[in-house]
């Protein structure tokens, strides 16, 4: 008997998500995965023959993970909170498990592909998930995000921002250099975006000076 609540409590969580939070169908099967390993793990480890005992707290969150979220929230309109589905999204991003942020994502944008968010977290789970390298899917998570909101910052920063962790910085400083240039007049992203182009520019001069 002692087996039937953390059943019922996958369940529930299951019909949460894919009903009260809408999570798309397409990101059921990422889900559910998560929840049938997350049974797989009492199964194998779990003792439930045995009575409760004090355990060491689960890890928390990694500050970086939650670190990039933060950042990519502040490029949107604060009034108008992420859709359902980026929220679960960024809970798995918040864990590491960037694939299974990755497939909610997917389902999303297949169903909406103009929510630029989505997009722009897509392409950062996918970076992350390759360990910060850009891959082809990134980049055109990165591009489909620049096309469902022209003229918004977020897309070709952390585009650019992947473009710099694999070594680009030309890139990276070309792409942001493009995004002030073409920004509305009195954007009031732009000063922010300014900033981190000037400390760019210092990064390359002093690379260029070793």
């Amino acid at each position: 008997m002692s087996w039937l609540p953390p059943i019922a409590l996958a369940a529930a969580l299951f019909l949460i998500a894919a009903f009260a939070l809408r999570l798309p169908r397409g990101a059921w099967m990422a889900f559910a995965s998560a929840l049938v390993f997350g049974l797989a793990g009492y199964a194998s480890q779990g003792r439930p023959d045995l009575p409760s005992a004090p355990r060491h707290a689960a890890p928390q969150a990694d500050e970086t993970n939650a670190a990039m979220i933060e950042a990519r929230r502040t490029l949107f309109d604060p009034l108008q909170p992420p859709s359902n589905f980026v929220i679960v999204a960024d809970g798995f991003a918040r864990r590491g498990q960037y694939a299974d942020a990755a497939q909610i994502l997917r389902g999303e944008v297949r169903e909406n592909g103009t929510n630029a968010e989505a997009w722009v977290a897509l392409g950062n789970a996918l970076v992350e998930h390759a360990e910060g390298n850009l891959t082809p899917a990134a980049t055109y998570a990165y591009d489909r995000a620049a096309k469902a909101a022209p003229g918004h910052p977020a897309a070709p920063y952390f585009h650019g921002l992947a473009l710099l962790r694999t070594g680009q910085p030309g890139e990276t400083r070309a792409l942001w250099a493009e995004t002030i240039a073409d920004a509305p007049e009195e954007a009031e992203w732009v000063p922010a975006m300014q900033q981190r182009l000037d400390r760019l520019d210092a990064l390359i001069a002093a690379m260029s000076r070793d």
